[in-house]
């Protein structure tokens, strides 16, 4: 393989019997805060694999606001960047008396009513979203002991399945790795990666100074809906970055997908292709640079949700042969 590939997992989940044109607007601020979470996640030197769920992120974060009021809520948009609630986001006026006070003229919002229902069909039916697949969210929100909440707020935390509530001491040295020790076995399903790291922030900041900490987990399993034969499996080069060839086993098959080649604002030539899943509840998107010689990292910074999603839009049937690093 020629050069290192870019992968996007990409959920198509939708509520059952309608409504289908409630998620528009929700995909693509979902897949800008996607985009962010990566490029944050990406540039904190990492050099080894990188996995990461942004459904874990925003899902709860999403069903969170409902609940949530004043000084809560206005961290919870500006981590997410956008609001479920109908009120326009960008640059927030204030905040009065507990309220969120928004500028009018920011422009960017989720204002249909129905959107709050819309995610709340999604996420009963996540479990069951695909015949074949299972995606499974699981969320526990910790809370300072002794910090007062709003009925509200516990009510629709409670709402939610597979969402639980809980005391914890965040103030404590050692209080993220005992949260991170203590959340796994409590998982409906997975396990938290193995040699992962919990650090608080220094200064003041991060988990140690917070009210909060919200922990989440996405479990999904799927099968390919064209399957990869383990027959037709090999070692063959792999270029990583900093061209840097290993040898690793690839996946290969000849398969009918969703394929197109396209230009980036910066004129970069990408190849991109669609591996759906069984079912089509979800999908891989590779993005893949056409010139060899072009690293991935001129691409990335180039990536917009508006351009996936012209992207995705205009991918063609093609016949091809796909390899695949087996660990996807």
């Amino acid at each position: 393989m020629r050069s290192l590939l870019l992968v996007l997992f990409l959920l198509h989940a939708g509520p059952p019997g309608g409504a289908s044109d409630l998620p528009e607007d929700l995909t693509l601020l979902r897949t800008e805060l996607a985009l962010r979470l990566y490029r944050i996640v990406a540039t904190d030197g990492n050099r080894t694999n990188l996995v990461l769920s942004p459904a874990g992120a925003f899902i709860p974060l999403e069903l969170l606001q409902f609940g949530a009021q004043g000084n809560t809520r206005r961290q919870l948009v500006q981590a997410l960047g956008y609001t479920v609630h109908g009120w326009w986001l960008g640059t927030l006026a204030g905040v009065y008396s507990g309220c969120l006070c928004p500028q009018k003229d920011s422009g960017r919002h989720v204002r249909d009513p129905r959107v709050r229902e819309w995610l709340r069909a999604v996420y009963a039916a996540l479990p069951s979203a695909s015949p074949g697949s299972k995606l499974e969210l699981t969320c526990t929100l910790y809370v300072q002991t002794g910090m007062p909440l709003a009925p509200c707020f516990v009510e629709q935390v409670s709402q939610w399945a597979n969402s639980s509530l809980e005391a914890a001491n965040l103030r404590e040295p050692n209080g993220t790795t005992i949260l991170a020790n203590g959340w796994a076995p409590r998982q409906t399903t997975g396990e938290r990666p193995a040699g992962s790291t919990w650090e608080q922030g220094g200064g003041g900041g991060g988990v140690g100074s917070a009210q909060l900490v919200l922990v989440s987990t996405v479990s999904f399993q799927s099968a390919w809906r064209h399957r990869f034969s383990f027959s037709d499996t090999q070692l063959l080069p792999f270029t990583c970055a900093r061209d840097v060839v290993l040898q690793v086993p690839m996946m290969y098959q000849t398969a009918e997908v969703n394929y197109g080649q396209f230009q980036d604002p910066a004129g970069h030539q990408v190849g991109v292709l669609e591996l759906p899943y069984l079912g089509s509840a979800a999908s891989l998107l590779l993005v893949l640079p056409r010139d060899r010689d072009t690293p991935l990292s001129h691409i990335e910074p180039h990536l917009t949700a508006s351009i996936l999603h012209i992207w995705t839009s205009s991918l063609k049937r093609a016949r091809m042969d796909v390899f695949l690093p087996r660990s996807c």
